[in-house]
């Protein structure tokens, strides 16, 4: 009896053991999130379809018409959002990361986004407000998240860390709070709460920032990047990216898909730096 027990005590700490280093710090995952230039407004080309085994997605919602199912991991081709979106930054931030990083390192994306929302949707514990008045254009956008996209977002977050690590966060956001000066703090609380509810450490988990469509390519938002350029005086692991040269759309609001482009692989060059790699891309 006690040889029994004590074989079916070892047959429990190896479990343990085994699931304890079951997530592999070679799969590097980043989370994004933000309104609809990281949902993805411009149609995706032939050329973003290409497929990169090292490069993988994170569904956060079912796509029966991608053969996608939520919580699953896909090669990340696009859309990377929902199910009918276009190309982000994602897209490309990623393609950047995996040209560079050895070939023993995967990375993942988790992408929850909202096109035409301000930053309090992802407010945890305010957001049902923002949700009861949203228009019913955006609640269409908001029901495959079950009218919760920050909580999709760490439930996503939180599978993912079964399989690798997180090491950085993605926004872009913006345009919808143009002129509000307390963006950058509000900006921190989103960040503060994802590490908390995370367990992530914030020396660790950087927060990469995109600038709005920028003056000299006609932004209807550009002022907002000035409020921006704040978010590393209250985030000090804050980083921003510059969207200056970014090809825009004639809204003056979106960028061209080639924008989309060059802005993800500046993502990219900025994590890269970070992880203390030179970026083999060029824009």
């Amino acid at each position: 009896m006690r040889y029994k027990m004590s074989f079916s005590l070892l047959a429990v700490l190896f479990a343990m053991h085994t699931t304890a280093f079951a997530q592999n710090p070679n799969f590097y995952i980043f989370l994004c999130f933000g309104q609809s230039n990281m949902e993805g407004h411009t149609k995706f080309e032939p050329q973003d379809t290409t497929a990169n085994k090292r490069f993988k997605v994170l569904e956060a919602v079912d796509c029966p018409n991608l053969g996608r199912k939520k919580g699953e991991w896909y090669p990340a081709t696009p859309p990377l959002t929902r199910c009918n979106t276009g190309l982000t930054p994602a897209d490309y931030f990623g393609r950047t990361l995996v040209a560079t990083l050895p070939d023993s390192i995967t990375v993942g994306v988790i992408n929850v986004a909202v096109g035409g929302c301000k930053i309090e949707l992802f407010e945890k514990g305010s957001y049902q407000s923002y949700v009861a008045t949203a228009p019913s254009w955006m609640t269409a956008a908001l029901e495959p998240y079950d009218k919760n996209p920050y909580s999709r977002l760490v439930e996503m977050a939180k599978l993912a860390q079964k399989d690798g690590v997180i090491k950085g966060i993605l926004l872009h956001q913006g345009e919808s709070n143009t002129g509000d000066t307390a963006w950058p703090s509000k900006v921190k609380g989103v960040y503060e709460n994802l590490l908390k509810d995370l367990n992530l450490n914030p020396r660790a988990v950087p927060l990469l920032a995109g600038e709005m469509v920028s003056k000299e390519q006609g932004g209807a938002c550009a002022s907002m990047n000035a409020i921006i350029a704040k978010l590393p005086q209250v985030i000090p692991n804050a980083h921003i990216i510059s969207s200056e040269g970014c090809p825009a759309l004639d809204d003056r609001l979106h960028f061209t898909a080639e924008g989309y482009r060059k802005l993800g692989r500046r993502y990219g060059a900025k994590m890269l730096a970070l992880l203390g790699y030179k970026s083999l891309s060029s824009e």
